[in-house]
């Protein structure tokens, strides 16, 4: 897999760095904490939330105004302004229809742009995320006076060559990390955005309150939370399930705000995620209802039943948002596989097994 950078500019001419990896439907991550779009795709810490899902998906990453490859140099935070930068992505891929997957803060704002765009989120998919954050006027709790401890570790030990402030946020992040997992982790939250930047958005985060955005969700919602994460807590994954209509919610057995490949939470996330979008998709057949065509990728197989329907290639291009070059890769292979020598044979030999209906 290959991932490939573009940049996009929000209606407040702020750049936005995102990515794409794999050909498959689109499904867009809004990312937590700090991202760096070019060392993420080389750690090993977000390796496998990459590996796993652009075989089937063309999965999309975005870096948040004020960190990564985007612009960092703004003023402001703000929920508004990240759904702004979540709207440019989606505009500049041109997508009509899609999952949105949201990870902690990333999780409030796609509840946000969920509520905002109900035409363009086919399902709405939470991880670890909130509500409500913890600094809103009249919290004074546990959660916030952690929140404001750190929000004083940020603004002291940030910028220092020693990362032992950053090694705190991975810790308690990953506290299953292995030490180099914690230590890159540190390191990357440094050069992900300056320490200015990363204490307006500790607040700007811990402000939000999407509870009336929550209410108003049409998409079928699945919310999944560690039972023992230390950043959020389980409460609150709760709770935010509670404020969308009909949402599902799923304990998982985790104390990772960032779920590690090796641990059981991470396949049942994977698996339940995957189920949960196939089962509202009643009507798209599957490679696996249909035997004889196993051996396809599933992008294959999804071109394959385009075909059978009598569409040409630049039609088939245009409703999976690939190239017409890309699509005709995908012929040539599917030819190959099928030991078939021409296209009215794939769709003799494919309506014959049902597809195209």
């Amino acid at each position: 897999m290959k991932q490939e950078i573009h940049f996009c500019t929000t209606s407040d001419d702020v750049q936005i760095a995102y990515a794409t990896i794999g050909n498959g439907p689109p499904i867009v991550r809004v990312p937590a904490w700090m991202t760096h779009l070019d060392l993420d795709w080389k750690g090993s810490l977000w390796s496998h939330w990459f590996t796993e899902f652009s075989p089937e998906y063309q999965l999309v990453c975005f870096d948040l105004r004020g960190c990564g490859l985007s612009d960092q140099k703004v003023r402001e935070f703000s929920l508004d302004l990240w759904v702004r930068d979540l709207e440019a992505v989606v505009d500049a891929m041109d997508i009509k229809s899609f999952p949105l997957l949201g990870m902690c803060q990333g999780g409030a704002i796609a509840v946000a742009y969920a509520a905002r765009h109900p035409d363009k989120v086919s399902e709405l998919i939470l991880y670890d995320s909130f509500s409500q954050g913890a600094l809103l006027p009249g919290e004074h709790g546990r959660r916030t006076k952690e929140a404001k401890a750190l929000l004083k570790m940020i603004t002291v030990g940030w910028d220092q060559s020693n990362p032992a402030f950053r090694q705190l946020f991975a810790d308690l992040l990953i506290p299953g990390a292995t030490k180099n997992q914690a230590l890159w982790m540190a390191d990357a939250q440094k050069k992900a955005t300056t320490s200015e930047s990363a204490a307006k958005m500790w607040l700007a985060f811990h402000h939000f309150d999407v509870t009336a955005e929550a209410q108003r969700i049409q998409a079928p919602t699945i919310v999944f939370h560690g039972k023992n994460d230390s950043v959020v807590p389980f409460d609150e994954g709760r709770k935010l399930a509670a404020c969308i209509p009909g949402a599902r919610f799923v304990q998982l057995e985790s104390g990772n705000h960032i779920l590690l490949k090796n641990e059981p939470a991470w396949q049942v996330f994977l698996k339940e995620t995957k189920a949960f979008i196939r089962q509202n998709n009643p009507g798209k057949p599957t490679r696996e209802s249909f035997p004889p065509f196993a051996e396809l990728t599933p992008r294959e197989f999804e071109v394959l039943n385009l075909i059978a329907t009598g569409l040409n290639n630049d039609e088939i291009a245009e409703k999976l948002y690939i190239s017409p070059k890309t699509v005709r890769n995908h012929i040539n292979s599917i030819f190959s596989k099928l030991n078939v020598g021409s296209r009215s044979k794939a769709i003799v030999m494919s309506r014959e097994a049902g597809l195209g209906k």
